[in-house]
Parts: C-alpha cells; structure tokens; sequence
C-alpha cells in the first residue's frame, strides 16, 4: 500500500478477534496527517475497535487479538520493542463519556506530564495553562484550579479531558463519540474546538451523528458489517468506503454508504 510522509496511519489487512471472534475484518486504509477523519457506521461495524488499535488501547482487553499491519509514520506499531505507554502519550484518546479524575482540575491536566516525569513547579504550570487555552476552558476556570473537576458542566468536564490529552503533546487525538452524552450547545463547543485542533493535531473521530460527521471532518470511513449465518461465518466490521467527506456524503461510490448516510439504513 503506497505511503507518503505526510501519512500518519497506513493500516493493512487489519484484523481484530476478541475471544476468537471477529470483531473487524480485513481492514485497509491509509490516514493522512492533520485535519478530521470521522469514522462512521451503525453500531457493531467495528469503529471503536479500530480507534483503540490506533493508540494500542485493545491491549489492555483480555482475549483481543490484533493481525495485519499498522504503520505510524512509517513506524511498525505493533512491534515487540514498541513501548506501549509511548504510544498513548503521542496518540491522545477522549472517551465517550467525559471521565475527569475525582481530584483537582489542575491535578487532571498535570497528571500525564507527572507522570512523565515533570516536576510541580512554573513549567508544568506553563504546560497546564498552554493545555486548558487550547481546550477552549483556561478563561472558565483560570481562578478555580484547586476546584474539583466534578463541579464542572458534562461540556466543560468533556473539554477538560481534552485538555488532560492535550497536555502531552500529542501527535494524534483519538475521539470515541466525544459529544454523545452531551447537549446541543455543549456539542457545539467541542465541535468548534475539533475544528481548532485540527489545524494543529491530526483528529480521528468515531460518531453516529451523521450531521456532525458532515460538519466537521474532512475525510470520512464508512464501516458495515458483513458476513454472518448466511455466509457460513460470524459477522465482523468491515471497510466499505473512505474518501473525501464532500464525496461521501453527496457521490458515494457504494450503494451502501449512499443508504446509510441517507438514512435508509442504520
């Protein structure tokens, strides 16, 4: 599969098993650098799965089994002397629900670069309020660090542990359906923020919002799910289409995409 430099993802042949079932099957594409690829696809396709191969989260689910290539820049992901933990810190992940630690909101945004090694002091407070304006949030809660992160509105705790991702100084944020536990005006603060962001991170998004996939990203994937009884196999997330998201939303090449992002389907 041809690459560039500006590829950030190449992904070949990507299977994944949980238990010995499939989950995602065969699966090819190629991510370039910056800007916002949504995943799309009704539930079970495999979307999710995908974005926990990309920073390795699916090593930490018992029974899941990874076969194929994925490349990060050029780099074999899933080589033996590939430090997980590395790759989380360069590849950022925001969950579905907003899930702060039930501690400071300075303790929720400094915890990565502690963890990393960096000590209390002006410079880990600099990586704090650098991480919390990027975020949209450091002018909300700028007099309120010592304030536990649980006081927060479910949009600024969201924003938050977008901001704990950001204070590694990721390469990639992955988000899992960032605005589906959250209101209108709050989804469309995170989504004027993923427009932000992308001109610095590479975003990949998973969503069940079709309208939101169309507003915001700038590359779509379609999975399906394919197989089943009928084939003589169990059903398993499949790749259907991935292109320019103008293109798939109004000249799809699979009738398949056309039903689902039209609504006949899904």
């Amino acid at each position: 599969m041809p690459a560039s430099h500006e590829d950030v993802f190449v992904i070949d042949d990507l299977s994944v098993r949980y238990s010995g079932r499939d989950a995602l099957r065969n699966v090819s594409m190629v991510i370039p650098a910056g800007g916002i690829t949504a995943l799309i696809g009704p539930s079970g396709c495999g979307k999710s799965t995908l974005l926990r191969c990309l920073n390795r989260m699916n090593d930490l689910i018992r029974g899941c089994a990874v076969e194929g290539s994925l490349f990060y820049h050029g780099e074999d992901l899933y080589a033996s002397d590939v430090d997980p933990v590395e790759v989380r810190r360069r590849i950022g992940m925001v969950f579905q629900r907003p899930n702060p630690f039930k501690d400071t909101i300075y303790s929720n945004v400094s915890f990565g670069p502690r963890l990393n090694g960096m000590k209390k002091g002006p410079e880990l407070d600099e990586v704090v309020e650098k991480s919390l304006r990027r975020a949209v949030l450091w002018d909300e809660v700028k007099d309120q660090l010592t304030k536990n992160a649980f006081a927060l509105s479910g949009g600024q705790q969201q924003r938050l542990c977008i901001a704990r991702a950001l204070a590694t100084d990721p390469d990639v944020v992955l988000m899992d359906e960032p605005c589906s536990a959250l209101d209108p005006i709050a989804t469309m603060r995170i989504e004027d923020l993923m427009r932000e962001l992308s001109t610095r991170y590479t975003i990949i998004v998973v969503t069940h919002n079709m309208q939101q996939a169309a507003r915001v990203s700038d590359r779509t994937a379609f999975f399906s799910v394919s197989g089943g009884a009928d084939d003589g196999g169990d059903p398993a997330g499949e790749l259907v289409e991935f292109d320019e998201t103008v293109t798939i939303f109004s000249n799809a090449n699979d009738s398949r995409t056309e039903a689902y992002v039209t609504g006949r389907f899904g």
